[in-house]
């Protein structure tokens, strides 16, 4: 028996391979049962979650919440402009660069290690 267009599925974690939001399809797999994807607002605790056109994801990716609907299934992972054919991303905007709050660890240029100069006035700091 033939199935609609409507009624095909996809293994969830092999449609965020295809769509390149993952590297590896094991990657994709544990995000699936870490439990970091939802679909249709409903969370998804198992990799091998059938998912149809349509159906809007939603997950962690780096520092944003990607919000996508799903066009097309997909049949292979392609090149990256075959991929972004996938879906349609309902993200929302990247703030400005000027209001993300900076990473620890970054430093002003020249913020660097202390000079001989500085050294010694801390030096004589910690000795008092």
């Amino acid at each position: 028996m033939a199935q609609s267009a409507a009624e095909e599925t996809l293994r969830l974690d092999k449609w965020l391979w295809y769509a390149r939001f993952c590297k590896t399809r094991s990657l994709a797999t544990t995000m699936c049962r870490r439990g970091q994807v939802r679909v249709n607002r409903e969370p998804v605790r198992k990799s091998n979650q059938p998912v149809r056109v349509g159906d809007v994801l939603t997950f962690a990716q780096g520092p944003r919440i990607r919000v996508i609907r799903i066009a097309v299934l997909g049949v292979r992972r392609g090149p990256a402009s075959e991929a972004q054919g996938l879906y349609e991303d309902m993200s929302p905007p990247m703030p400005p660069l000027e209001s993300r709050v900076p990473v620890s660890g970054l430093r002003d240029a020249g913020a660097g290690r202390p000079t001989k100069r500085e050294r010694r006035a801390i030096d004589r700091l910690r000795d008092n």
